[in-house]
Formats: C-alpha cells, sequence, structure tokens
C-alpha cells in the first residue's frame, strides 16, 4: 500500500509483525545501507528500562557481559543464559548516566521482565517496560533511541528509509545471529559467535558462565553457524526452521533466515552441526522450498 506518497509493505505474521518489509526497492535499500545511509523503522521492538543507582552492577552480575564500567552513551550487547548456558535472553542496550535502556527481540519482553524482577532482591533498581515511551531506529552503523513520538520526524531526517527485507539480507550477509531465528532452546554462545561481542570471557559468576568457560577452553562447540549459498531458481526461499542437510540423508541443521542480498543473491543463515565443513554439498527447504546450499563460513563472505 501506500503511505504518504510512498510505497509501504508490511510483514503481515511472524516476530516482526507491522514492521515495514521495504519501501519499494530493496535491493536499493541494501545498496543504501550498505553505502553508510539509511535508516530502518524498528519500532516494534520493546524497549525495557533499567533505573537505579545499582542498575550496571546488577546487570553485571546477572548478564554474560562486563558492564560495570559501560560509559554513557556506549552501547553493548549481553546475553541471560539458564543455568545450562543455552542463550534464554539478547539485549542490546545503552546506558545515559541515568538509565539503561535495553531493546530485545519481540514477544520476550514480558518473560525478561518477570525474571529481571525475579532477580532485584536488596538491590536499589528499578525495571518497567517503556516501549510506550521509548522507539528503535537502526543505522547503518548501530542503533539509537528516540522519543515514540518522533519516530516520523526522526525518520526523515535520517532517511531515506530501509525496510525489514533490507536488515536481514545486510545481516545474514554479515553473520550476526538473532535470538529466535539462528537460535532454539539448546543454543549455546558459542555456537552463533557471541563471543566478545556479547559475551565477556574475563567476567564469572553469572548464571550459566561454567558452561561458556568450559566450551571456550575446549574449542569444541557442537554446532557452529554457517553462511548458505543457495540455489536460486526456485521462486520461494526456504522458511525459518526447513532442514538443512543431505538430499537423501538425515538434516543436520536447520534454517534461521534465509534473504536476497542485492550482491550475493538467496543466501541464508543455518546453525548446523560443527562436521559441516565449507563447500558440503547440502539442501535447504521442503516441498517447493527445496534448493540446493552451499555452506560458507560467515566471516569469509565480504559485506
Amino acid at each position: 500500500m501506500s503511505e504518504t506518497g510512498r510505497t509501504v509493505v508490511r510483514i503481515e505474521d511472524g516476530p516482526d509483525a507491522g514492521a515495514v518489509w521495504h519501501y519499494g526497492d530493496p535491493f536499493g535499500e541494501q545498496r543504501a545501507l550498505a553505502a553508510g545511509a539509511g535508516v530502518i523503522d524498528q519500532s516494534h521492538r520493546p524497549v525495557i528500562r533499567i533505573a537505579g543507582p545499582d542498575r550496571l552492577t546488577w546487570l553485571h552480575s546477572l548478564t554474560s557481559q562486563h558492564l560495570t564500567g559501560l560509559l554513557p552513551g556506549e552501547w553493548t550487547q549481553a546475553l541471560i543464559l539458564s543455568p545450562h548456558g543455552h542463550v534464554e535472553h539478547h539485549l542490546t542496550l545503552i546506558d545515559d548516566g541515568a538509565q539503561v535502556l535495553a531493546h530485545v527481540e519481540p514477544g520476550t519482553d514480558s518473560a525478561l521482565l518477570d525474571y529481571l524482577t525475579s532477580m532485584i532482591f536488596w538491590s536499589e533498581v528499578e525495571v518497567s517496560l517503556a516501549s510506550d515511551q521509548w522507539a528503535v531506529l537502526e543505522l547503518s552503523g548501530g542503533y539509537v533511541l528516540v522519543p515514540r513520538f518522533e519516530v516520523p520526524l526522526r525518520m526523515a531526517e535520517l532517511g531515506p528509509p530501509a525496510g525489514m527485507w533490507a536488515a536481514d539480507a545486510l545481516r545474514v550477509a554479515a553473520g550476526r545471529p538473532r535470538l529466535g531465528f539462528e537460535t532454539d532452546h539448546k543454543t549455546i554462545p558459542a555456537e552463533v559467535g557471541w563471543i566478545g561481542s556479547a559475551v565477556h570471557l574475563d567476567k564469572g559468576c553469572y548464571r550459566g558462565q561454567e558452561t561458556v568457560a568450559r566450551v571456550h577452553n575446549l574449542g569444541r562447540p557442537p554446532r557452529r553457524l554457517v553462511l548458505l549459498h543457495l540455489d536460486g531458481s526456485q521462486a520461494q526461499l526456504p522458511l525459518h526452521g526447513d532442514p538443512v542437510g543431505p538430499l537423501d540423508g538425515r538434516p543436520v541443521g536447520f534454517v534461521g533466515t534465509a534473504a536476497r542480498h542485492y550482491e550475493l543473491g538467496p543466501i541464508a543463515l543455518a546453525l548446523v552441526k560443527r562436521s559441516v565443513v565449507a563447500g558440503d554439498p547440502l539442501f535447504a527447504g521442503e516441498g517447493d522450498r527445496l534448493v540446493s546450499a552451499t555452506p560458507t563460513d560467515p566471516e569469509a563472505v565480504p559485506v
């Protein structure tokens, strides 16, 4: 449909329902973002506010990230793990000197708020949902949080706008996972490349830390994230959760996100067994979505 004279196609279902899929030129939107221009409306992502004088030390004790020295205005990522080291929540957060604002995956905010509230005990912190006050915009170089009522103005200032098709395509090509897309209930941080970006190895005493340390020291996570180059002969791309494996063999993993990239063509991120190596002849998808898929290490692909 058209909104204010511009073609706008929105996502109809799934975690990103309601977000803009594209503005009429998905490949042009990708090129703009890759060139350092453009802005993505991520205002459908929930925002959680943590205030109080103990906010950073408290979050430091609960998450995988070293937060006690986080400077105002500095963005970082953090995970909350299960007792066995499986990823339960992913936070992208910033401290403004008075509060921490964290945006999280759609649909995960209620469970995260319940967990954080249960862990306050005697700490001087306040936890609340702030999505009605703050909205997330994504730029080619990172994120910015703006008052929700300013979204249309800031989108116009920071434009040109780009949709989630462009965001997904560049994210897949860069090998950046999303919780709930490239992860499942068994995922540990080392499998999807969150060591370093969301996990600080020089801190301990948080839930799940023993698994992180053990896998890092052994260097053998059971699965790993790969970039798949897909055969472009099919009109449909594989869907999230579709199997990946030999044509007549057992699946070795699953598709996370598939996208059409403006240079690389159809690509996907997949979480597969560590025995899979670059160049293995694999297939991804089911039925009329079944396509040949060649795995490549994401870090080997220029973006």
